[in-house]
């Protein structure tokens, strides 16, 4: 007990015990004990219960602002209600301001910010740039179902309230067609999620230009080359041994330039998502096709083998595929040394199916494995200019594993080779058609 309520309850007791003496005295001087006690207890309890309404006044008028003068249980007791009532609106201050401060900063964000519920979708709070790209109104929006205002998403179910949708990376503003927005949900509550838009209209602009010009270089590429390559074909310089030598180096060189263009053009096309017609893709011809540009590439320098266990054939852009799979077996066959081996295997995977081609190279660093499907990326600059690889193989391969939703799976071990495994999934498995010829 500290020595303030000590000292309060000694001021209460004290005046206490002094009214009862003095109640017991007059009952003794006139011969009613009994009846003045009893007068005395109750004027006691009529003093406390009016000091009870007097703290009950103050507590339903807010009115206590500051301590009482004075002592005693009752005065200490508003003293202290006091000063809890000052801490709590202290406090409430103190929220209050970071409240306005966080407002502000949500406010002040150029990105769309919107507070809506997982049970409803209902829109709980917003920003200003979520009316300036979304179109909501304050107040008119608060409470009403945010599904209501992106109808126009190419996702209809994207705020499916049992999921947390992956990111759409471009769509249009209802409030203005020109704005491109990327847009994302993150919970952070189990009744709440954020949805956050964001304009990527100048990003998009850029990506086109990027698109564009490497679209239009590569095709005005083509005729000069084409030139080239066809006036080098005509000079063989073979009265001169140097000349020759001289010319089938050029021509080596046109031939990379020209493959390069090639796989400029295809980039272009894949990442414009111009999707080649799907159809049914025959997996054993596919299959023999890819044994054969193996075997031509490695001249016989390479043991290859191809195994077909899926027995099932693909539905997709036949184009597209043959591009893919063939960058992996022609990496596999520039970056195996002589003598090795490079294996093609067609497997079921679950539902689903995969392709895989094994070699026996030189493999690749574990660090490096992530990024070895960006363009131009090169394990090793010395190797990649001897075997004549632009550089760009991985890269369709990524882009028509994402046209066809498959994904693509790196294990390598440096000096014993590699593994590079196509999974698709099971509603690009057809049946295998009635072939005439098994060709693999």
């Amino acid at each position: 007990m500290s020595p303030e309520i000590r000292s309060a309850w000694m001021k209460t007791l004290l005046p206490l015990a002094f009214a009862i003496a003095c109640a017991l005295l007059i009952g003794m001087l006139t011969g009613h004990i009994w009846m003045m006690l009893a007068i005395a207890a109750l004027g006691v309890v009529a003093w406390h219960y009016w000091q009870l309404r007097a703290i009950l006044h103050h507590l339903n008028a807010r009115a206590i602002t500051r301590a009482p003068v004075g002592g005693g249980v009752w005065n200490e007791l508003l003293r202290l209600l006091a000063r809890h009532h000052q801490e709590v609106r202290s406090r409430k201050k103190r929220l209050v301001s970071m409240l306005r401060a966080y407002g502000k900063a949500g406010a002040a964000l150029p990105d769309a910010v919107v507070i809506i519920s997982r049970k409803r979708n209902e829109i709980e709070w917003f920003n200003q740039a979520a009316t300036e790209l979304l179109g909501l109104v304050y107040p008119r929006d608060i409470g009403s179902s945010l599904e209501a205002h992106l109808r126009y998403l190419s996702v209809p179910d994207w705020l499916d309230v049992n999921q947390n949708p992956e990111p759409l990376l471009d769509e249009i503003s209802p409030v203005n067609s020109s704005v491109h927005l990327a847009m994302k949900i993150i919970p952070y509550a189990d009744d709440a999620r954020i949805l956050i838009a964001r304009d990527v209209s100048k990003l998009m602009h850029l990506e086109q230009m990027r698109q564009d010009f490497v679209a239009n270089v590569s095709h005005e590429l083509r005729t000069p080359l084409t030139v080239l390559h066809g006036y080098l074909d005509m000079l063989d310089g073979e009265d001169d041994p140097e000349s020759a030598r001289m010319f089938a180096e050029m021509r080596q060189q046109s031939q990379r330039m020209n493959q390069l263009v090639e796989d400029l053009l295809t980039l272009s096309r894949l990442e414009a998502q111009e999707h080649s017609d799907e159809d049914v893709v025959s997996m054993p011809f596919m299959l023999a096709a890819l044994r054969r540009e193996a075997e031509a590439l490695s001249r016989g320098r390479h043991k290859i083998r191809v195994v077909d266990n899926a027995e099932v054939d693909l539905w997709g852009s036949n184009k597209e595929l043959h591009s893919a799979f063939s960058n992996l077996v022609s990496n596999a066959v520039r970056y195996t040394p002589v003598g090795g081996e490079i294996d093609i295997e067609f497997n079921r995977d679950g539902e689903g199916v995969a392709l895989s081609v094994i070699d026996s190279g030189y493999g690749i660093p574990e660090a490096q494995i992530p990024r070895i499907t960006e363009r131009f990326y090169r394990v090793s600059n010395s190797r990649s200019r001897e075997s004549g690889g632009t550089g760009l193989g991985l890269s369709i391969v990524k882009h028509v594993l994402n046209h066809h939703d498959a994904t693509l799976e790196i294990e390598s071990d440096v000096g014993k080779g590699s593994r590079f495994t196509c999974h698709l999934n099971a509603n690009r498995v057809v049946p295998r058609q009635v072939h005439t010829i098994s060709p693999v």
